[in-house]
């Protein structure tokens, strides 16, 4: 699939933003720990990626109510829905001057579309060294789920079934789209079962 910008300057995926609030000091701290290590950048976003993926719990795996949504109170709770961790990745990239962007997948919430359909979020990464963008889905590992960090061949968390009526949106967005859900919400739990949006 060919991913398309929805911002031809790339200084939009850099932008500090309410959600990718990358000058708390939580996150500047983070990111020391991230760059400490004199890693290439290619390898401190795969460092960020697998930090959230494996260290930031999703909030329906472990049944928490608790609402995130700024990138630092992800940080903060340790938590998050796959709304809330694609804006905490995209803090820790934006802050190293990695351009970072959201995407968008519309998925059957169970294992049949009679399960009704959601919003997936995930994230795309830019690097001159690679020359093109990159997804990666933080969302979080556990059985029958499984997300990598690759470069050469994209190993998301959902593959997206057509004959499902599933979309994997192209658009690489340099603000969130999912926010507002968050927002308005204070239980995750009834968040997640009857709140999210059905398609962007």
């Amino acid at each position: 699939m060919k991913l398309v910008c929805d911002s031809h300057e790339q200084k939009a995926y850099l932008c500090e933003l309410e959600e990718v609030d990358y000058s708390h000091p939580l996150i500047q701290e983070k990111v020391k720990d991230i760059q400490s290590a004199h890693y290439s950048l290619l390898e401190r976003v795969r460092i960020a990626f697998e930090f959230v993926r494996d260290n930031i719990h999703h909030s329906w795996d472990i049944q928490s109510t608790r609402v995130t949504c700024n990138a630092s109170e992800v940080l903060q709770y340790g938590e998050g829905i796959c709304y809330a961790k694609s804006h905490l990745l995209a803090a820790l990239l934006r802050a190293q001057g990695i351009p970072a962007g959201f995407c968008y997948q519309r998925l059957t919430l169970g294992s049949t579309p009679d399960t009704g359909y959601v919003v997936h979020a995930l994230n795309a990464f830019y690097l001159d060294s690679v020359g093109k963008w990159i997804r990666l889905d933080a969302r979080g590992n556990k059985p029958g789920v499984q997300a990598e960090f690759s470069i050469d061949e994209e190993k998301l968390a959902f593959p997206v079934r057509p004959e499902m009526d599933e979309i994997d949106y192209p658009v690489i967005y340099a603000t969130p789209q999912t926010s507002h859900v968050l927002k308005k919400h204070t239980d995750a739990l009834e968040m997640y079962l009857y709140h999210l949006p059905t398609r962007l």
